[in-house]
């Protein structure tokens, strides 16, 4: 049976520094049989000092981003052979807000996507679609091909999210039902491209606007297998609570 993730998601918060804070504090609060379910995802200034910080520990760190190259001249860009050498083991891909603000393709996507795994990295594959995308009932249809042409020629060994755009950072979340149809959706397209096996095997997170006081609801769906959590993983207290309320 899949343990329940929690993904936090830091975006452009928290310098080196305050990273080390969180991390002293995230320690003496956590229990020792919670770590596993824990995944960090940090700005990439302070990737090395989350290393330090999570050295020995059993809990998952990784980048926001990477590059599809190796190396080259790509100004400001982050290799997945950069991220591996920190230790880290995660890699968010084709996060919406990449895709909205940076203009990522699906094909731009699944570059990362090979070139995470390429490196031992566990990408994230994120999918989701936009208010207007879901008023013209194309919810379907849209994280349908951004998972299959995401997942192009990928072996398994990854991870999706589902994060409707409409529910990131606007206060708004999917209802259960919602998250959980698409999750459905995504398992089946899943089971079409790997086989029963890896399909039900794979982790299906749900972000948007996740917090303490929906994470019981959302939890409790069958196809839910854990949270990608933005604002409210900023804080330890309503990290672990959301963690905790939707382990309740």
């Amino acid at each position: 049976m899949k343990s329940f993730l929690c993904a936090a998601n830091w975006k452009m918060n928290k310098t080196p520094q305050e990273a080390e804070n969180f991390f002293n504090e995230f320690q003496s609060e956590v229990k020792s049989e919670e770590e596993s379910h824990f995944l960090f995802f940090v700005p990439t200034v302070s990737l090395s000092t989350t290393s330090l910080m999570l050295k020995n520990k059993k809990i998952g760190y990784g980048a926001q981003n990477i590059h599809f190259e190796k190396s080259g001249a790509f100004t400001g860009e982050t290799s997945a052979e950069m991220v591996t050498s920190l230790g880290a083991t995660h890699v968010l891909v084709g996060h919406s807000e990449r895709r909205q603000l940076f203009f990522e393709s699906n094909e731009d996507t699944n570059k990362k996507m090979k070139a995470a795994q390429a490196s031992g990295l566990c990408p994230i594959l994120c999918v989701g679609e936009t208010l207007e995308q879901r008023e013209a009932e194309e919810t379907e249809s849209v994280i349908r091909a951004q998972l299959l042409e995401g997942l192009t020629t990928c072996e398994p060994g990854f991870m999706v999210a589902y994060e409707p755009v409409w529910a990131i950072g606007t206060g708004k979340v999917a209802s259960p039902e919602q998250a959980n149809e698409a999750h459905v959706v995504l398992r089946r397209a899943l089971i079409e491209l790997y086989g029963d096996r890896v399909a039900l095997d794979t982790h299906i997170l749900y972000g948007g606007s996740v917090k303490p006081e929906n994470a019981k609801r959302l939890g409790e769906q069958s196809e839910v297998d854990g949270f990608l959590i933005g604002g409210a993983s900023l804080k330890v207290e309503s990290l672990l609570s959301t963690f905790r309320e939707a382990q309740s």
